[in-house]
């Protein structure tokens, strides 16, 4: 399998990586949409939304904990962030790896698009 964020959580692609753990990463986007624009991915290959089961669902709370963590450190909690995953083709996913953008520091609108 060749898939680009499973190089970065493994380390051989490198990322702007602001969080690490063994179930977890979060780096962030090389094209940003938004002043702030993380990826949070699990490490394992989960290639989308509709891959979740009992069995690796807890690596979604986990991000999701983490999420909050890096809003407050980073000081956009109090005025708001978005998280976005796109989960197949007409839902917008280009990766094939399970991952949420984390947007932030500007007003999101929406619709978003």
């Amino acid at each position: 399998m060749d898939c680009i964020f499973c190089s970065i959580a493994d380390g051989s692609i490198p990322a702007d990586k602001i969080y690490e753990d063994d179930n977890m990463v979060v780096f962030k986007d090389l094209n940003p949409q938004a002043p702030i624009h993380l990826l949070a991915i699990p490490k394992a290959h989960i290639s989308s939304n509709n891959e979740v089961n009992s069995e690796n669902s807890f690596v979604i709370g986990k991000i999701f904990e983490v999420i909050a963590k890096i809003a407050k450190e980073q000081g956009f909690y109090e005025d708001g962030y978005r998280i976005v995953n796109n989960c197949g083709v007409h839902g917008g996913q280009t990766v094939g790896h399970l991952h949420y953008h984390v947007l932030a520091g500007r007003n999101l609108q929406w619709p978003p698009g």
